[in-house]
């Protein structure tokens, strides 16, 4: 492709509609040797040759559906990383099963490369499809074994269960969002704060692959059980240590001791005034 945003229309009209000699060249010509093909039923994985396997599954979804309907709707290309979205709507209708009509919606994200012209090694003139991903909402990708609106009704069905319950847990447990807010806030007391901290650093490794334990002396990286315990007990001796120093400053301050002892001695309470 010289021009990929203009161009790829026609290409996905050549690969669902065209005849299967129409197919078989437009792979030939705009998929590398090794490209991937990825798709909710099936993947090739992307190696020398792979491109045959795509051969294989375009065939068989024409033999599944001799006649496509196509039409692209929109396109995006992310220029600096050369990768191409197409919005597609596409009618699929499997001759042997009767009444069989699947209306679907994908996005397809094009991988693209390009390769230096022969005459002209050092410049890049044409761009090729090194993987193909076509990606479908889970209400699409079910027409195709459920049609009729049958898998569509269970999908909303779901759906909708999926969000009662969302609303129910984020009410039960708001007093999490709360928690949350007061620590954005730096609201939050000494104990809460090591909690806070001791479960921040657990999703943190979490969100980095466990890849920061050793900081904390794990050198694998990984979050154990050990870990975790380990985190109660320092929260547990913080709380300790605090209702032992208060302890012993009420000592120090005399609460509890007898009254007029203190100053008698020169003391108050059990410390000593020095002058």
């Amino acid at each position: 492709m010289d021009d990929p945003v203009h161009e790829i229309s026609g290409i996905v009209h050549r690969l669902t509609e065209g005849t299967p000699k129409q197919q078989e060249e437009a792979i030939n010509r705009y998929f590398v040797p090794n490209a991937a093909f990825i798709h909710p039923f099936c993947r090739t994985g992307s190696f020398e040759g792979s491109r045959l396997l795509i051969h294989a599954i375009f065939r068989w979804y024409k033999i599944m559906s001799p006649i496509v309907e196509s039409h692209v709707n929109g396109v995006a290309y992310d220029e600096a990383n050369m990768v191409l979205f197409v919005s597609i709507s596409q009618v699929f209708a499997i001759w042997f099963i009767p009444f069989h009509r699947s209306p679907v919606n994908l996005t397809t994200r094009l991988q693209l490369t390009h390769k230096p012209s022969v005459s002209k090694p050092s410049v890049p003139t044409k761009y090729y499809i090194e993987e193909q991903n076509d990606l479908y909402q889970v209400e699409e990708f079910v027409k195709f074994f459920a049609p009729w609106g049958v898998g569509t009704f269970f999908v909303h069905l779901w759906h909708f269960w999926a969000t009662f319950f969302c609303v129910a847990l984020a009410l039960i447990f708001s007093p999490v969002t709360q928690f949350e807010q007061r620590r954005a806030d730096g609201r939050l007391t000494g104990v809460e704060k090591r909690v806070a901290d001791v479960v921040e650093n657990i999703e943190e490794r979490r969100m980095h692959g466990y890849g920061n334990g050793a900081r904390n002396g794990n050198d694998d990286g990984n979050v154990t059980g050990r870990d975790i315990v380990d985190g109660i007990d320092d929260m547990a001796s913080d709380v300790k240590k605090k209702a032992l120093d208060d302890s012993r400053v009420k000592s120090l301050m005399g609460f509890g001791a007898e009254q007029g002892g203190g100053e008698k001695d020169g003391q108050f309470g059990n410390m000593q005034v020095v002058t």
